[in-house]
């Protein structure tokens, strides 16, 4: 029994240490660490960037004045290119033309390679002759605007027609005789202040044409030069361009040398005859007016009442006063003036009783109207707004009268003429149209490629050299 005993208990013991050992845990083993599918590169440095490739620099542009703008057939233009750049460039070059009338012209287009920091010289030209007139070339390098600028083509062959009325003769024969009724009635004042020895300076009124074929005269003054010597002298008129009535008080010339007797014309409504009394040299009188409004509009259509008649008749009328004077030698008659003074000179050459011996209008005004209104708008813009019911034809016909182109037809003196290219006032257009119209074997135009509506530099020498050398 006993043994039987321990054999339960040691075949129970068995059976638990069995048990045991199966639910023993097992020892802990470390995690393995994980492995990449492919082996890892070595890392490698980063490169240095690249530089990038620097930028271009612009060309430097100029287009300068070759042969004074001014060429036979075919334009020579040339574009003064400078490359700054390490590297060599190419320079698209082009040309843009039209007229001066707004007519669209041949593009001139070329390449050409620029070496680095070096400068080329490009002639451009058209592919064939152009046409006697004025151009405008805008001028492109790679689309950058080098200049754009006005030169011409066999200028004093351009055609200006006369256009004048069947009674143009006649319309200023009935002018002048209305004149010639008019007592002139001279009033001087002596300018002390301006006056010499040698030259007495004085303020003068005279009686001009009515503004219309009745009325009262108008009175139109000016500053009269007197040489003192007791000599005749040759006579210099001067005429004024359109009056800016600048707020200053007005210049008055001083006497001189008394070379020359001088009149210095202030035409109705305009300069001494607007100007009060303390924007004048001072003459004793009191204010004066304008009474015409904007001239070129004044009485527009009414050819006998219009303002450029009178102001014509006023030049006439000036040069019969210097003609009654003992100081002047009125075989040697000259006059110059700029823009509407150059109009002035062509109309007193054309209609005074005294043969002119030269003239010298610098970029007239009032020539060739119908090409004129299409070149710029001023002053076409003031006839469009004034002619009332006038067609184009009859505002044209109307102011046929007052052209300076047809005026020319009846002018044989010297004649030196100026002209600036670029003038956007008075374009050469409208001062060749009198100049190639004038019956004078003895005349010059010269041109100034750079100038717009401006007096020429060495205007003042340059005319007095003209007229001296044909004092007779």
């Amino acid at each position: 029994m006993k043994r039987k005993l321990l054999h339960t208990l040691s075949f129970i013991t068995a059976f638990i240490l069995a048990v045991y050992a199966c639910n023993k845990p097992s020892p802990e083993v470390p995690d393995t660490p994980d492995i990449p599918d492919t082996p890892e590169v070595p890392s490698v440095p980063d490169t240095p960037d690249q530089p990038e490739p620097a930028e271009l620099k612009d060309l430097n542009l100029s287009v300068p004045v070759t042969e004074n703008w001014i060429f036979k057939d075919k334009p020579s233009i040339t574009f003064q290119i400078e490359n700054p750049n390490d590297v060599a460039v190419t320079a698209h070059i082009m040309m843009m033309l039209s007229s001066d009338l707004k007519v669209t012209g041949e593009t001139v287009e070329q390449d050409a390679e620029i070496p680095a920091k070096s400068t080329q010289s490009i002639v451009v030209t058209t592919s064939g002759k152009l046409d006697p007139g004025f151009y405008r070339a805008r001028c492109f390098v790679n689309k950058r605007t080098a200049r754009i600028f006005f030169f011409g083509i066999n200028p004093t062959e351009i055609v200006s027609a006369p256009d004048m009325q069947p009674d143009f003769d006649e319309f200023w024969a009935t002018a002048k005789a209305q004149l010639a009724a008019i007592d002139m009635e001279p009033r001087l004042t002596e300018i002390p202040s301006k006056s010499n020895a040698s030259c007495k300076v004085y303020m003068v009124e005279i009686n001009s044409v009515p503004d219309g074929l009745e009325g009262d005269p108008v009175v139109v003054r000016g500053y009269y030069l007197e040489p003192q010597d007791g000599q005749p002298h040759p006579v210099i008129m001067h005429f004024y361009g359109y009056d800016s009535q600048n707020p200053g008080k007005l210049s008055c010339p001083s006497g001189g040398n008394g070379q020359f007797a001088e009149f210095y014309l202030s035409h109705r409504g305009q300069y001494i005859n607007n100007r009060t009394a303390d924007k004048r040299e001072s003459d004793g009188h009191g204010d004066f007016v304008n009474t015409y409004g904007d001239w070129f509009a004044f009485n527009f259509g009414n050819r006998d009442g219009y303002y450029y008649r009178g102001a014509f008749m006023d030049c006439v009328q000036a040069v019969r006063f210097m003609a009654g004077r003992p100081s002047s030698d009125i075989s040697n008659l000259f006059a110059e003036g700029s823009s509407q003074g150059g109009a002035l000179c062509y109309a007193a050459a054309a209609l005074s009783d005294y043969p002119f011996t030269a003239i010298a209008p610098n970029v007239a005004f009032l020539g060739d109207y119908p090409d004129y209104f299409k070149i710029v708008s001023w002053p076409g813009d003031v006839a469009k707004k004034n002619r009332g019911s006038m067609t184009d034809e009859q505002m044209y016909a109307f102011l046929s009268y007052f052209d300076t182109k047809n005026l020319a037809t009846r002018i044989s003196c010297a004649v030196y003429a100026t002209s600036g290219l670029q003038d956007g006032t008075c374009p050469p257009h409208t001062n060749l149209a009198p100049y190639n119209n004038l019956l004078s074997t003895d005349k010059e135009m010269h041109f100034y490629p750079e100038m717009q509506h401006a007096y020429p530099p060495s205007w003042n020498s340059d005319i007095m050299k003209f007229f001296k050398a044909r004092i007779k």
